[in-house]
């Protein structure tokens, strides 16, 4: 992925994402952006994979460089607060941008 726009745009409108990562079509409802080691990282939930529903929804690390094909969808979606915590050490001091704390759970 050559610019995180559309990630920032995404987190900001709490729009979807479609993309490819690691060889499979996602739709991601994109959380947090954040560094770490010197890269970019995406936390999300993945909504759908493949054209197929996840077993159980839930928040997984995408490394920006392993995405392709991004495109923003006109699906919104809520902050997930309860799988999303903007208080976990691992954000401190990396974050670049994350979905509005007062945003109401799903």
């Amino acid at each position: 992925m050559d610019s995180p726009t559309p990630i920032f745009e995404a987190i900001a409108l709490q729009k979807c994402l479609k993309a490819t990562y690691n060889k499979m079509v996602v739709t991601l409802a994109p959380h947090i952006l954040y560094t770490r080691h010197d890269e970019m990282f995406m936390d999300a939930v993945t909504t759908d994979r493949d054209g197929r529903p996840p077993r159980e929804l839930k928040l997984g690390t995408f490394k920006l460089a392993g995405l392709s094909d991004v495109e923003i969808l006109n699906e919104t979606f809520e902050a997930m607060h309860g799988l999303y915590d903007q208080g976990d050490d691992k954000y401190k001091g990396v974050t670049l941008f994350a979905v509005d704390p007062q945003s109401a759970a799903a």
